[in-house]
């Protein structure tokens, strides 16, 4: 399903994000966005005339080179050919190609930057940027390049190479890689025919390819947090745990974390009815079950911490220098253009080091349940819940090294990257927060939490065909029902996997359960879980 989305100005907000996100579609730009953008292009056109006077200011990057080589003056005839210039030579990225969800977002991402008043380029910019991402001509963009310092220049100036229409540019459309020169011949799409004064900074300048990686992750973290407070409570539930853990005097009254006690809401809803649970096993269950709320709730607050970041990245401009929308050019005291630094994407930086940590945790948790599960002497089921012969069959033991591998990953990955700079540009970018590189390896993050997830998954499915030792004498276990949201839950899991090998075990004998661990993945990466688990990272 495609919506129908409006550009406007300052309403550029998580949901809006999210939703533009999961349902791509034609893309426009206000009548709002279309009267700011020509206010500040004629700020900036007035501007211009009056640097040409003698003795006037330069104007970096209009008047002037870029960088160290801003202390040389750009005569006017050469201006336009110095923003196209611009672009062909910062488009030096290089390794993987961004996925074609970021490419998008990134396209909404600097049509709304630019849109707000504060560049000074034409309503042509703008409008050509929403054509692409809503006509799903989506800029080929190298993930590599970027330092998150002076802006995502190498991606960026890709994404611009197609909007240009520059041979050597390429775009991807129905199926198929294009050369950018081909753009109109493809898609109807008029490219740029130049770029007046500020326009190739303005487009390769800014943080919006940081952004929306983190943004993407963000929204693929969503999805598989609501799918880890599922499988611990079937988790939980399968191995008879104790829900006293998750009691409102423990996380509400006693503590004062809005996390763990949201985390334990979502819990007691998931479990409420269960027929299992109120025999709890044990007066305390390991912390991998008792402590959901204390650690998952901790990572809930850190990713939102993370969207409140991202959230006022997306709604800002990061492009420079900035133009003042208000200034008078004719003024000799004003200052309509001002030489500044919001290309530095270290908020992205910081969120993306603090969505790390969170998806580790997670996952590392969820891991441990898994291995809870498999040791016979800690959860009372067979070793490794194997159903056949004793010895003969393994069970799902290599599912929790599965697992733990993954986890090894996720620690490795979660080592913070907006502490490593490395000067660029002859010293001149001395600082650079390395926010892009974080924010592109959260990523492979939320796939390999989606994986040990959906291990977690399967291997509480297979454990509630199972009584686990120690339950009271003539305890009918196999009477005692799921709570509703867990049965739904259950059933929608079974009906996308293999038929059940009998009423007592899922999984009767080895076999290869490899497929079963991509089905369920792919139901976590889908939102298939969010109607049991609903949490939103929504910034407020």
């Amino acid at each position: 399903m495609t919506t129908a989305f409006e550009l406007v100005p300052d309403a550029l907000d998580l949901a809006a994000l999210r939703g533009f996100w999961g349902a791509p579609g034609p893309a426009s730009l206000s009548a709002a966005g279309r009267h700011r953008i020509e206010a500040a292009q004629a700020v900036l056109e007035r501007a211009v005339a009056a640097s040409e006077a003698d003795g006037a200011a330069p104007i970096y990057g209009i008047t002037t080179g870029f960088g160290e080589n801003a202390k040389y003056a750009i005569p006017p005839a050469a201006r336009r050919e110095l923003q196209r210039k611009l672009v062909l030579s910062h488009a030096s990225g290089t390794g993987p190609e961004l996925p074609d969800a970021v490419v998008r977002l990134a396209l909404l991402l600097k049509a709304h930057g630019l849109s707000r008043g504060f560049s000074g380029v034409r309503p042509a910019v703008v409008e050509t940027l929403l054509a692409l991402a809503g006509r799903d001509a989506l800029p080929v963009v190298p993930a590599w390049g970027s330092m998150g310092a002076s802006g995502d220049l190498a991606p960026l100036a890709h994404l611009a190479l197609v909007a240009l229409g520059e041979p050597g540019g390429r775009f991807r459309h129905g199926g198929a890689v294009h050369d950018a020169a081909r753009l109109e011949a493809v898609t109807g799409i008029r490219p740029l025919a130049d770029l007046a004064p500020k326009e190739g900074l303005a487009l390769i300048n800014g943080t919006e390819v940081a952004t929306a990686l983190g943004l993407v992750a963000l929204f693929e973290a969503e999805r598989a947090l609501s799918a880890a407070l599922v499988a611990g409570a079937l988790t939980l539930d399968a191995a008879f745990g104790n829900t006293d853990a998750f009691a409102p005097l423990v996380n509400e009254r006693a503590r004062r974390q809005h996390g763990q006690a949201e985390v334990a809401r979502l819990l007691t809803a998931l479990l409420a009815g269960s027929e299992r649970t109120p025999v709890a096993l044990r007066v305390q269950d390991p912390y991998s079950l008792r402590c959901q709320p204390q650690v998952v709730g901790a990572a809930l607050d850190t990713l939102r911490f993370a969207a409140t970041l991202l959230e006022r990245e997306a709604a800002s401009t990061t492009d420079n220098p900035v133009l003042d929308p208000d200034a008078d050019p004719a003024d000799a005291a004003a200052r309509p253009l001002i030489s500044g630094g919001n290309f530095h994407a270290e908020p992205v930086a910081f969120a993306a080091d603090a969505m790390a940590l969170a998806l580790s945790e997670i996952a590392s948790m969820a891991e441990r349940r898994v291995a809870f599960l498999m040791d016979s002497s800690k959860s009372g089921f067979p070793p490794f819940l194997a159903a056949g012969t004793a010895g003969l069959d393994s069970g799902l033991m290599n599912g929790q090294v599965t697992a733990a591998a993954l986890v090894c990953q996720l620690r490795v990955r979660a080592a913070p990257a907006s502490v490593q700079s490395l000067p660029t540009s002859a010293d001149q970018e001395d600082h650079v927060s390395m926010g892009t590189f974080g924010a592109w390896r959260l990523l492979e993050m939320a796939d390999c939490l989606r994986r040990v997830v959906a291990v977690e998954l399967l291997s509480a499915l297979q454990a509630s065909h199972f009584a686990p030792r120690g339950l009271p004498e003539g305890t009918d276990w196999r009477a005692r029902k799921l709570s509703g949201p867990l049965a739904e839950a259950r059933q929608a899991m079974l009906e996308r996997l293999p038929p059940a090998a009998s009423d007592h075990a899922f999984i009767a004998e080895d076999r290869v359960f490899a497929g079963d661990l991509e089905t369920l993945a792919g139901m976590i990466g889908e939102g298939a879980f969010v109607r049991w688990a609903p949490v939103a990272l929504s910034a407020d």
